[in-house]
């Protein structure tokens, strides 16, 4: 019995990542098969052949215009799945077709539907806008994670454990000691963890990249949609700096950090991310200091999340947690994620 979250829309690779060649990724247990047609379009279907489960994705398999051929037999198909030819005779089995996935291209994702593909289109895709968006300038990257998504979801939403996972690239002390508020949407299908810091430290993370140099006025966001968008808005100032009657926020550096947390398999994560900034757009040196301090940031996660698995895996049923109020957001996010499994 899975407990992947089915009829559901997952990122499974960034639009770089899929041309014209082949290229698989695993998403909730399915091995899928990306390729771009000659017309620049995505296509998403299984990655094994009818005939012996030869991995399309593996070598000699090629394309040849808009069809992919098995390297192992020749069987070769088109971008909707449909076989085309088979070696040895010019009848082509009925039932030799590949089973194919709706994909949609948004926000520098290809997102693909994991489920009854006739429901697609009921499903909102939730956006991250900022990754391609005029006035905005985004980093990104993809760490392996050998843990449950639920592991990552909780590191998420609870970022306290910047302050002690995290010090020396974002954690502050006053990440840990500032309160949080928590809301649910439950029509929209989102959580909303807060947390305002009116006077804190400006960690390296930020005094690199934005130049302040003196404390700061922090406020960290998040809006979760259950299974796969993080999202987590940040606002940097000078401290006693607050956005201006009419709304406007000018004196302000903001950041978007967006996570997309596509399970592979049930004890492995896809943990996308990318971070995305409205100031110094043309400044490579602070968009080269983001990417690679963010993804220090992310494999101190990888590694302790890693262990925490392992540890969990090991030990026996039923075993009991301790919750506190900085917990709210994930056990808010574990209750909307139970639902959507019932459904």
């Amino acid at each position: 019995m899975t407990s992947f979250i089915q009829h559901q829309w997952y990122v499974a690779a960034y639009g770089r990542e899929v041309g014209r060649e082949q290229f698989s990724r695993t998403v909730c247990g399915e091995s899928i098969l990306f390729w771009r047609t000659e017309a620049g379009a995505v296509t998403a279907m299984s990655d094994r052949c009818v005939h012996r489960r030869f991995p399309l994705s593996e070598k000699p398999s090629h394309l040849v215009g808009d069809t992919v051929v098995c390297g192992y037999h020749g069987f070769t198909y088109g971008a909707d799945g449909v076989c085309v030819a088979v070696p040895g005779q010019a009848r082509v089995p009925r039932t030799a077709r590949l089973r194919t996935y709706p994909v949609i291209e948004q926000d520098s994702f290809v997102w693909v539907f994991i489920g009854d593909p006739a429901l697609a289109g009921d499903v909102p895709i939730p956006r991250a806008p900022w990754l391609d968006l005029e006035g905005w300038t985004a980093v990104s990257g993809m760490e392996p994670l050998a843990a449950r998504a639920g592991l990552l979801i909780d590191n998420l939403m609870d970022l306290s454990h910047e302050t002690y996972l995290h010090g020396g690239y974002i954690g502050t002390p006053e990440v840990a000691e500032t309160p949080i508020s928590t809301s649910v949407d439950e029509e929209a299908g989102i959580v909303y963890v807060s947390r305002r810091m009116a006077d804190a430290a400006c960690p390296p993370f930020y005094a690199e990249s934005t130049g302040i140099t003196g404390r700061i006025t922090r406020w960290q966001d998040i809006e979760y949609t259950p299974p796969c968008l993080y999202k987590l808005h940040s606002r940097i100032a000078p401290a006693g700096v607050l956005p201006r009657e009419d709304g406007t926020d000018p004196d302000a550096f903001h950041v978007e950090v967006v996570y997309a947390i596509t399970p592979e398999t049930e004890s492995s994560t896809h943990d996308f991310w990318a971070v995305a900034r409205d100031f110094a757009l043309d400044d490579q040196k602070v968009s080269d200091f983001l990417a690679e301090s963010n993804r220090t940031v992310v494999l101190q996660d990888v590694a302790a999340l890693d262990t925490l698995e392992s540890v969990i895996a090991g030990e026996p049923d039923g075993y009991q947690e301790l919750s506190i109020n900085i917990d709210t957001g994930g056990l808010a996010a574990r209750r909307m994620i139970a639902k959507l499994a019932q459904r």
